[in-house]
């Protein structure tokens, strides 16, 4: 059986011919990124500000969540994130934090035991402080470093330091990106987007491996290549691939954005950007990184071998 291809297999687009203006778009684009991210900043969710958590269980052992959105919004008590849990009928609300200080967080409590004492039994009140929602920022921030870390690692065992040098400052390009893309929109971060970022990591890194790999391996086999027409060999042969992947992700995604609800918009959201500016990267960043890194290539540079449509069908 013949396998889909949704890209013919003659392509031969040139994609090396645009580093000079991907670069430049990028590099403006993380000037405006971390620009926006120091003087807008981020919009932080009750994860990361602090508030009130409400824990209650419906009495009649249903509850309502499109009905207790409602009313809480009707509170006007600023931020409020409404989830169900554990059993049927739990329900947890988390407000942010309001001025007044004890008084004010004292105040979200009355007004939610006003509204929903006849329907529900209260099972946990706590208020989340400032120095609880500091240190997940810190755990947070200490996860993303650990894994570029950890991955920069990886590639400079698994391929070259070139690759790995490449691979992370296409991982920092979509960090820096997707953190200027919450602080230009102003979509709530919270801990989703903690985990939407680790995703974007894993997802960017996924494809530039993908690309590297082929690269790798048409390197040994065309040792005369012009560098340029190799990368661009070796993204035309996986394009098939990646093309697939980034829709199917982003149907899965665009189900997320229409049906998911609020709880996870900050997510859905980053999660569609993210596969956007990380197939962007690992075509338009990692692979051209690797010329004016000297990527090895053996013989002499100036020498190309321009291979027969046998040879570009053998190394698909």
């Amino acid at each position: 059986m013949k396998l889909l291809r949704i890209i013919p297999d003659d392509t031969k687009f040139g994609f090396m011919n645009f580093r000079s203006i991907s670069f430049p778009v990028s590099a403006l684009l993380s000037v405006v990124s971390v620009t926006a991210f120091l003087f807008i900043g981020l919009n932080f969710g009750i994860d990361f500000t602090g508030g009130t958590l409400i824990e209650m269980k419906a009495t009649s052992g249903h509850a309502d969540i499109a009905k207790v959105r409602t009313s809480t919004a009707e509170l006007h008590l600023g931020d409020v994130e409404v989830q169900e849990f554990g059993n049927l009928g739990e329900v947890s609300l988390r407000f942010g934090l309001q001025p007044g200080g004890d008084k004010g967080q004292q105040a979200v409590v009355e007004h939610v035991r006003s509204v929903f004492s006849a329907d529900y039994e209260f099972r946990r009140v706590e208020v989340v402080g400032p120095r609880v929602s500091g240190e997940l920022v810190q755990s947070g921030i200490l996860g993303v470093v650990l894994s570029i870390l950890a991955v920069l690692v990886y590639l400079w065992f698994r391929f070259e330091w070139q690759f790995a040098v490449g691979a992370v400052i296409a991982t920092l390009h979509d960090l820096v990106l997707t953190l200027g893309f919450f602080a230009v929109t102003q979509i709530e971060f919270n801990m989703t987007s903690i985990a939407a970022i680790l995703t974007i990591v894993g997802y960017s890194l996924n494809d530039t491996v993908v690309v590297f790999d082929r690269i790798r391996e048409l390197l040994r086999k065309y040792k005369r290549m012009a560098i340029s027409d190799l990368l661009d060999l070796s993204i035309n042969t996986t394009l098939s691939r990646t093309v697939m992947t980034s829709m199917t992700t982003s149907l899965a995604l665009l189900a997320l954005v229409l049906f998911g609800g609020s709880v996870i918009k900050s997510f859905s959201y980053a999660m569609i950007f993210g596969v956007v500016i990380g197939t962007y990267s690992s075509i338009f960043i990692a692979a051209p990184v690797l010329i004016y890194l000297g990527a090895r290539i053996a013989a002499e540079a100036n020498e190309t071998e321009s291979p027969s449509d046998e040879a570009v069908q053998n190394a698909k």
